[in-house]
């Protein structure tokens, strides 16, 4: 009984963390900082910020710019707890896990910090080791966290639709905010689908009858997914879709969103200027 509770609760949480991951606009809607600039500037100033993230060759700077993150995260509006939850799970924590091995010196060889004595070999744990996992996990953590600061201030249709001025294939566009609108039903299905199995069968059911009911639950799924999208099809094309869909231009820049840029720009180079004096010698 327990186990089943434990599969319930599970399952629960993440269809719930799964739709306040994603659907947390109400941050989008909020009057803070990054809130009120275009789209457009603000896509391309995070992305100057990816390329320095990648740039960089020193800890101390990837600190900076994570700690300018959880700056622009209270200036716009954003609880940190919710948005340190959703920076710190599965991909930095992922990332570290991927980096370990390479704080040993079969893989970093260098300095030796501490050593692993085994039964029939040892490993030491290197500066060099460390100083590069370090930096592999900051970078994803910079990346990771601008990212999220980004689709938590800008509406989903508003990013996509900025993502255009840059001749990203429409179709790429389109696939994208399809499948963001339709997140929200597919878990929607799924919890109603497990309710309904639950009310039918209970909490315990044989292994046999259980592989059944799966299964056609998955045959469901699959029909009236395929059912789904030729009706949404069937529709647009009611309307005129003709494989570009005609989108209203009501982007704004003003000039707070120039000197944005032209800050951020100012600041990112004088981080790589940083870096790399520090990096020759």
């Amino acid at each position: 009984m327990m186990k089943n509770n434990f599969i319930e609760r599970t399952l629960m949480s993440a269809l719930l963390f799964l739709k306040d991951s994603v659907f947390a606009e109400e941050y989008a809607l909020k009057s803070g900082f990054l809130q009120g600039l275009d789209p457009r500037i603000k896509a391309v100033s995070f992305g100057l910020v990816f390329i320095t993230a990648i740039l960089l060759k020193k800890a101390e700077l990837l600190i900076v710019l994570y700690l300018l993150c959880l700056v622009l995260v209270v200036l716009s509006q954003i609880n940190l707890r919710f948005f340190l939850k959703r920076t710190w799970v599965f991909i930095p924590l992922f990332s570290l896990f991927i980096a370990m091995p390479a704080i040993f010196n079969i893989f970093s060889p260098g300095e030796a910090v501490a050593t692993l004595k085994l039964p029939y070999f040892q490993l030491t744990i290197t500066r060099e080791g460390i100083q590069a996992a370090a930096l592999f996990v900051l970078r994803v953590l910079v990346g990771v966290s601008y990212a999220v600061v980004l689709s938590l201030t800008t509406r989903h249709t508003e990013l996509l639709r900025a993502l255009r001025y840059f001749k990203i294939p429409q179709v790429f566009i389109m696939t994208i905010g399809m499948c963001y609108r339709y997140i929200y039903l597919f878990v929607a299905i799924i919890e109603d689908t497990y309710l309904s199995i639950k009310s039918r069968i209970g909490s315990v059911a044989h292994y046999s009858k259980g592989h059944k009911i799966v299964a056609w639950n998955i045959a469901y799924l699959w029909q009236r997914s395929y059912g789904l999208s030729l009706e949404v099809y069937s529709a647009m094309r009611s309307r005129g879709y003709k494989g570009e869909p005609v989108l209203f231009n009501d982007f704004k820049t003003q000039l707070k969103d120039w000197a944005w840029l032209f800050l951020t720009a100012v600041f990112l180079a004088t981080m790589l200027y940083i870096n790399t004096k520090i990096w020759v010698r």
